[in-house]
């Protein structure tokens, strides 16, 4: 995490040096020249996408608000009034969108509603009050990020800040909340900035912050925890490499001598959580892979974490059929948490098929 700005650092909003290409871009898009539109905002597509998955927990949400936002942005850009720079201002427009889709409710996967269970599931650990909205993000998407580094209150690298950790105990949060905190703490803007964006005071702007970072602290692991393995080290290969083993094989003591004590397996958006070996094991021998079955695991990454396109083998075709997608986090040369994500429509996202042929 990077410190607080120094004592005496001014709040303002840091002068905007525009290039002599932004200035003629900005005004040939004022005179409605969609390609030099294009140029100005191309750099900070990517970027507003992951903001807006951050807040939303929904790659397919966070695509559609993009759209929107690049579209309010064309057609509002006469008015941009250049108190703030372009790149504030598209995230001006994004949060207000993702806030307000929040606030409208109407976010509920179709996939949940009528999801049901092949077998029934054993009593879990814990039962949330409400189902969990997040979905996996495409590693292959984040390295396309431009390397903007956040202003000097930012607080969280940007790994940490799309773990899943990060991001389950984020949609914990209430709605600005969340806005805040990932203003603050992850993009680094000031209060004063923070607080234009949302058309609010900085004195709400840091109440807000304050409550949002004792609720964070409350929900994401300890500090105490040994740190993750360097994504594609030979340490994480290792333990990606004996998981696909033990899990191909079904075999269940083998998946769970790699767990931590307090292991936990969720299944997005399902509220039931598992915690702890036994909890684990027995989801896994009474539902996964009960009866022998066998899938087959295509290695991937999501949310800077080693992750898995699931396919299960049909004993009666050569056809391997999806699974859903499977999530590990890791910490030292265990695993800590097994996310399985439900949702079948998720696979294309990261460039897999919806079923294989053996």
């Amino acid at each position: 995490m990077q410190g607080m700005p120094p004592a005496g650092q001014s709040d303002a909003p840091a002068p905007d040096r525009r290039s002599a290409e932004d200035l003629l871009a900005l005004a040939l898009a004022r005179r409605g020249d969609g390609e030099a539109f294009r140029g100005l905002v191309e750099p900070y597509r990517r970027e507003l996408q992951v903001h807006c998955y951050r807040i939303l927990g929904s790659v397919q949400d966070a695509e559609d608000l993009l759209q929107e936002t690049l579209l309010a942005a064309w057609r509002g850009i006469g008015g941009y009034e250049e108190r703030a720079s372009v790149r504030t201002w598209l995230y001006r427009i994004a949060t207000n969108r993702c806030l307000n889709l929040l606030r409208a409710g109407a976010r509920r996967p179709h996939e949940y509603a009528s999801y049901q269970p092949e077998v029934p599931f054993p009593e879990p650990s814990h039962r949330r009050a409400e189902p969990s909205w997040l979905e996996p993000y495409p590693d292959v998407l984040l390295d396309q990020i431009a390397d903007h580094t956040p202003g000097p209150e930012a607080r969280y690298e940007v790994r940490e800040s799309v773990s899943l950790a990060f991001l389950a105990a984020l949609q914990q949060l209430p709605p600005r909340q969340r806005a805040v905190l990932v203003l603050r703490d992850v993009l680094g803007f000031r209060a004063v900035e923070v607080a234009d964006i949302l058309d609010t005071t900085e004195n709400a702007v840091t109440s807000a912050l304050k409550r949002a970072r004792g609720a964070l602290a409350r929900e994401l692991p300890g500090p105490g925890r040994e740190s993750a393995p360097l994504p594609d080290s030979p340490q994480e290969r290792r333990i990606m490499d004996d998981f696909t083993r033990a899990f191909e094989a079904g075999d269940v003591d083998a998946i769970v001598a790699m767990l931590t004590n307090d292991a936990w397996l969720t299944m997005p958006p399902l509220p039931l959580e598992y915690q702890g070996v036994d909890a684990v094991r027995h989801f896994l021998a009474t539902v996964a892979l009960r009866g022998g079955r066998r899938h087959v695991l295509i290695p991937t990454r999501a949310n800077g974490q080693p992750a898995f396109g699931c396919y299960i083998r049909d004993p009666r075709t050569p056809i391997l059929h999806a699974h859903g997608v499977l999530v590990l986090t890791l910490t030292g040369d265990r695993i800590t948490a097994l996310t399985r994500f439900l949702d079948n429509s998720l696979l294309p996202v990261f460039g897999l098929p919806r079923s294989l042929r053996t």
